[in-house]
């Protein structure tokens, strides 16, 4: 799950995990972290600690992990190392224990407090309709988030919803600002987070940036912390992955949930 910087919560709780890898940080390592911070401005690197492979190094982007080489910092690759001698993942014990810490940090915004969907400005969405599209789902995310990939594999196998997706710029807006540019906006957003593949996506960052600052203060407005949350047809969210079997629950618990003005109209039948 990826953290804006007014969401200290989880961006702390790893920064502390990974502190005292950055209090022994060698000079390789300030180097390298030096020139990703001058390369990538809008992201928030916590360190870089380096890995038994001589020239890779774990960078840490709160809780989110990639394997850099020194040599072309242009590349990251979100995966886990393994030590085929030792039969050992490397990378494992780390993601877990950040993840443990990422979950216990979202437990408040699993709460009953909801959004009012009246005042989410669809224009500013990008839709995916699967099946009918009956059903709607809304849903803040951003190109480089890890856990969003993830999720949008899970979304990509529901049926009869329309997501509709609130893209945030909170690790950069270069990506975000090159979907934007796409002749087909929410096909581009599809192709790109089920492949991972940029290749296809337009070099122009020029179009309609004032959409991602708009996306950017609703998220805060609303109290929206970090990506991918999502919303539910009765204002319900949820911080951080899911599986597409745990959002075809919800979705189906809403559907059978009275409406506001189901329930008026029964309290009214009773007097």
């Amino acid at each position: 799950m990826t953290t804006t910087k007014g969401a200290p919560q989880l961006a702390a709780l790893a920064l502390a995990f990974i502190a005292s890898a950055a209090a022994a940080a060698t000079s390789d390592e300030d180097r390298l972290l030096a020139v990703l911070k001058k390369a990538h401005p809008g992201t928030q690197f916590a360190s870089v600690v380096k890995t038994p492979v001589p020239g890779l190094y774990e960078v840490w982007m709160g809780a989110n992990l990639a394997l850099v080489s020194e040599r072309n910092p242009r590349y990251f690759v979100f995966g886990r190392l393994f030590d085929t001698q030792t039969m050992q993942d490397l990378t494992a014990a780390k993601l877990a224990r950040i993840e443990s810490l990422a979950q216990a940090s979202q437990a408040p915004e699993r709460s009953d407090a909801r959004v009012k969907l009246a005042a989410l400005p669809m224009s500013d969405s990008l839709t995916v309709v699967h099946g009918d599209g009956k059903r709607a789902l809304y849903v803040f995310s951003d190109p480089a988030c890890p856990y969003c990939k993830r999720l949008e594999g899970e979304l990509a196998q529901l049926d009869n919803v329309s997501v509709h997706i609130f893209m945030v710029p909170f690790q950069g807006e270069v990506l975000p600002a090159r979907i934007l540019c796409a002749p087909d906006r929410s096909q581009a957003w599809t192709n790109f987070m089920l492949s991972g593949n940029a290749t296809s996506l337009p070099t122009d960052t020029g179009c309609d940036k004032g959409l991602l600052a708009r996306n950017t203060a609703l998220a805060q407005r609303l109290g929206v912390n970090g990506t991918p949350t999502l919303i539910f047809a009765d204002g319900r969210r949820i911080a951080g992955y899911i599986s597409a079997s745990q959002i075809e629950a919800q979705l189906v618990a809403t559907a059978a949930e009275p409406s506001t003005t189901t329930i008026a109209k029964t309290k009214e039948k009773q007097r």
